[in-house]
């Protein structure tokens, strides 16, 4: 014996569907509606018989249907699933006792499930709506929307005159308070969006039972509960409810952008600009995206005709997607179209793809607006919920179809190709670690005066090679020259009267303050005299001279700030590589390398790894490697440092052959243990989450 229907369920009669009459089968406990054809109706409507063989039977006699027992066994559990049916008897009590403890959650269930989506239901506006509806019917005619129109033209001729007007405010926004104001103002068009939508369903006869603000992953969205649309037979009408918030929106827009573009400068004219500019960005970008269950979603799904779009978009791309791989000969979830079906495929591909990043955007937004740990679990629980269990919901129905899919020929191929990812992923074979790098002299020291001077003597040609300790220039300073002979004369004069006094008892009181000074003045002709010695440029270490000044000739003025050559030495040359956090434990002291240059004209150097910095760099010590200067290392400038973006060890390799002339940038590649992709990123993860977590 069949179970009853529920006595407070409606039937309302549907649209037609391709040519088949329709059924809306309404729930008004939960507000819920299910679009039923021709089959079930017929069932329904014979449901009083109470067992499935009869009414199966009475079907088939009565119309031109051929059912049979299974077909209504479908219908009851269809009902079952969605709570449409009498639970009687000690059955049906045990069926709602389990299904109450199974619904039962603890504190942190019921946060972790619904902090991705909540609804919280605010106002019951129904009556509110009703009262006031004749206050706004005007909204609905077609004199407003032909007045609307022309506002918009007139408003964007006014801003296509005023463009640089327009742009300059729009500039001047961008700021804390303007980014508030934008908020403010976004909020006030959201109010006026949902109180279209709840206007158009009142005014077709629909009841709008509540109002209020959806949370999706903490972002606040308004509502407005409009199921009541799906009673509705004429598919304009759903059409103009679900388009009416959008048409609220464009119409504030419109107005405002007339009203700025006549309004003087002050308060008026800055509101009206942040309408027409929100209103505009918020309408065509967010609204209208097919996407997600905004408008857009709603207005494509009604001009359709096809309820539970994304849905049945889904599950024809995934009965597509496995009869591609595996060939499986299941049938189709819908019949459609082929052209419908592929259509429903792609955009159930671009719905995945679009869902894909920005779920991915808002788990990096979560994280970084939390605290490190409940950030690190939120977003662990979005990618979990949103990006993993998709996977492996799928891969779930993979499993169960095993035997099937073994057998099937066509499933060779996908089978072979992820048998070489896994041991592309899983086997260690990549070793080489690439890292940008400099070569260079192994000490290059820039020649600089101590002091401003003459140039008396320079021995700085390009190439020369000079050994440590040799005079490479020599400066002299007039001035200086002066001051050492006044102090010599000072310290005559003064010894000289030292030795006079010591025969004069009256002047014995005086030789002490001589002699301190004698020793002031001997004090400060050695530290001129070290001045004089710093005029003398030495050769610290053997080498050769490279980046002189053109022409430099004896008798020029020189100025300390100013460099006169640079000493590089004969040492074999080195190079300084720069290898991200993730690769440098995989590298040892004397593993073998080699230097690749930009410059493609230069061939290749074998290097050695002679160094290994414990510690990341804090500072990048080579400019040139930097983004800035055309290099691909990522930096910030920071005190007037270049700071990398990501944590670069300096690993110092020695090269062979001579040095370079100058500095040459490129790209050092070291052999370095191997490691499969798979262990590379675990291990990259691992350290970031370490990182991030303060451990």
């Amino acid at each position: 014996m069949l179970p009853p229907l529920r006595d407070e369920l409606h039937l309302h009669p549907g649209p037609v569907q391709g040519g088949a009459p329709s059924w809306t089968l309404q729930d008004p406990v939960r507000n819920r509606f299910f679009r039923i054809g021709w089959p079930i109706f017929e069932i329904l409507a014979r449901w009083h018989l109470g067992e499935p063989s009869v009414i199966a039977q009475a079907v088939s006699s009565e119309t031109a249907l051929d059912l049979v027992e299974s077909d209504v066994m479908d219908v009851v559990g269809f009902l079952a699933g969605n709570e449409l049916l009498k639970s009687v008897g000690p059955d049906g009590t045990a069926r709602l006792h389990q299904k109450a403890v199974a619904g039962k959650q603890t504190w942190a269930q019921w946060l972790l499930h619904h902090y991705l989506f909540i609804r919280i239901p605010l106002v019951r506006p129904d009556r509110l709506l009703g009262l006031t509806l004749p206050a706004v019917r005007w909204a609905f005619s077609r004199g407003f929307l032909m007045a609307t129109l022309g506002a918009l033209v007139v408003g964007l001729f006014l801003i296509i005159r005023q463009w640089e007007v327009f742009g300059a405010t729009l500039v001047d926004t961008i700021s804390p308070s303007g980014l508030v104001m934008y908020g403010v103002t976004l909020a006030g068009v959201k109010l006026l969006h949902e109180l279209g939508h709840g206007y158009a369903a009142k005014r077709l006869g629909c009841r709008v039972p509540t109002m209020g603000l959806a949370l999706l992953v903490m972002w606040p969205v308004l509502y407005t509960d409009v199921n009541e649309t799906w009673k509705l037979t004429r598919r304009r009408d759903r059409l103009s409810v679900a388009a009416a918030g959008v048409l609220v929106e464009l119409a504030v827009a419109a107005w405002a952008t007339l009203a700025w573009g006549f309004l003087p400068d002050g308060a008026l004219r800055g509101a009206a600009f942040m309408l027409a500019s929100t209103t505009w960005l918020s309408s065509l970008v967010l609204n209208l995206s097919p996407f997600m269950r905004f408008d857009g979603y709603f207005l494509l799904m009604d001009a359709l005709d096809m309820p539970n779009l994304h849905q049945r978009a889904f599950a024809v791309a995934r009965w597509w997607l496995r009869e591609v791989l595996f060939k499986l000969g299941e049938p189709e979830p819908e019949r459609f179209h082929p052209a419908q079906r592929q259509a429903l495929v792609l955009f159930a591909f671009g719905v995945w793809i679009y869902r894909l990043v920005l779920f991915l955007g808002i788990a990096a937004l979560v994280y970084h607006f939390f605290i490190k740990a409940v950030g690190i679990l939120l977003f662990a629980v979005e990618i979990g919920w949103f990006v993993f269990m998709p996977f492996w919901g799928e891969f779930k129905q993979w499993w169960t179809r095993r035997a099937t899919i073994m057998r099937s020929r066509r499933s060779l191929a996908p089978l072979g190709l992820l048998v070489v990812l896994a041991l592309g992923a899983f086997i260690p074979w990549h070793g080489r670690i690439s890292a940008p790098a400099m070569l260079k002299a192994d000490l290059h020291f820039g020649l600089y005066p101590m002091t401003a001077g003459r140039l008396e003597r320079v021995d700085l040609a390009f190439g020369r090679k000079v050994e440590a300790g040799a005079v490479l220039a020599v400066l002299t300073s007039p001035d200086l020259d002066h001051r050492l002979a006044q102090a010599a004369r000072k310290i005559q004069v003064l010894e000289f009267e030292l030795a006079f006094f010591a025969f004069e008892n009256t002047f014995r009181e005086r030789s002490q303050a001589l002699r301190q000074e004698l020793e002031t003045a001997v004090a400060e002709r050695v530290s001129m005299e070290r001045e004089k010695e710093r005029q003398i440029l030495i050769a610290p270490f053997s080498g050769r001279i490279v980046d002189p000044i053109p022409d430099l000739q004896p008798g020029q003025w020189i100025s300390p700030k100013e460099r006169l050559a640079a000493i590089e030495s004969d040492a074999p040359p080195v190079i300084d590589a720069y290898v991200a956090e993730s690769d440098v434990t995989r590298l040892t002291l004397n593993g073998q390398g080699r230097f690749v240059a930009d410059d493609l004209g230069r061939p290749d150097l074998p290097c050695r790894i002679v160094a290994i910095d414990r510690g990341s760099v804090r500072n990048l010590a080579d400019p040139a490697l930097a983004t800035l200067a055309g290099g691909t290392v990522s930096v910030r400038v920071k005190d007037r440092a270049l700071v990398p973006d990501q944590a670069l060890y300096r690993v110092r390799c020695h090269a062979e052959g001579p040095a370079p002339t100058s500095q040459i940038r490129g790209v050092a590649i070291l052999a370095g243990e191997a490691e499969s992709l798979a262990g590379a990123a675990l291990r990259s993860a691992i350290a970031v989450l370490m990182r991030e977590s303060g451990m």
